[in-house]
């Protein structure tokens, strides 16, 4: 994939503005999902964050701007968001290094590296689960090519002892999340991410802990919209989200609820 050109790009505000995010007018286009992503580690200063698959950087973007003193490394398979999400840390004055690999044949000084925290938001779809979109980085950002399982056995093998995995996912994919943990990855945790109240979720947020042994827990679905369904024009996120989007809330309290 060659790389995009000036011309092909728009730059994105997310955090309303504390992170501008350059990003394919035509390719895949980060959403709320990353920055929900990012908003649910419990990382402090002096913490290191791995990303398996940025893309163009939103999600651990979003976590460095929301904590300061972080140091970040991002893994993408894909030239040209590797090269978008280098391009972006300069725009965002963070503290990114981003490497262009293949999740299961990374260089060997990454092997050598543990971290606090990792995170992932891998494909969508199971492969052959969905039609291919027209463009190929739009493509290999939702479909599957690499087993969900080795996103796990990459995450845990790259976590500090009792660092934590976040992963967000289809909900119907969860059965697959829970068996990448099995033997890899300790007190589990789900919150269940809804549209509106009464709506079943459609995606999940997973915490694991390398290490952990605390029993699972399914805490109660974070409502993204007010209201029992969509009535008008404009946005209509909770208050929670809402300060989540553009005061780069934490979400990850949740969890310890």
């Amino acid at each position: 994939m060659s790389l995009f050109s000036d011309k092909e790009l728009t730059c994105n505000d997310f955090l309303d503005g504390r992170v501008r995010l350059w990003q394919p007018r035509a390719g895949y286009r980060a959403g709320v999902d990353p920055v929900l992503l990012a908003a649910s580690v419990p990382a402090t200063r002096g913490h290191t964050v791995l990303e398996l698959g940025c893309g163009a950087g939103a999600a651990i973007l979003c976590l460095l701007a929301r904590v300061s003193g972080l140091q970040g490394v991002g893994v993408e398979l894909q030239p040209a968001y590797a090269d978008l999400a280098r391009r972006n840390a300069v725009e965002n004055g963070a503290s990114l290094e981003v490497i262009e690999a293949d999740l299961n044949a990374l260089p060997a000084n990454l092997k050598q590296r543990q971290f606090d925290h990792v995170i992932a938001n891998p494909p969508y779809y199971r492969a052959g689960a969905h039609s291919p979109a027209a463009d190929k980085g739009r493509s290999v950002a939702l479909g599957e090519e690499t087993p969900l399982t080795d996103w796990f056995d990459v995450a845990a093998k790259r976590l500090a002892p009792r660092g934590y995995l976040h992963m967000i996912q289809k909900a119907d994919r969860l059965p697959d999340m829970l068996a990448g943990c099995a033997g890899r990855l300790g007190s589990v945790e789900v919150l269940p991410l809804a549209a509106r109240t009464g709506r079943t979720a459609e995606l999940v947020i997973l915490r694991a802990r390398k290490g952990g042994k605390a029993a699972f827990r399914l805490h109660a679905p974070l409502i993204l919209h007010a209201g029992e369904r969509h009535e008008k024009d404009g946005e209509s996120y909770t208050p929670q989200v809402s300060a989540v989007l553009r005061d780069g809330a934490a979400i990850c309290g949740i969890f310890d609820r």
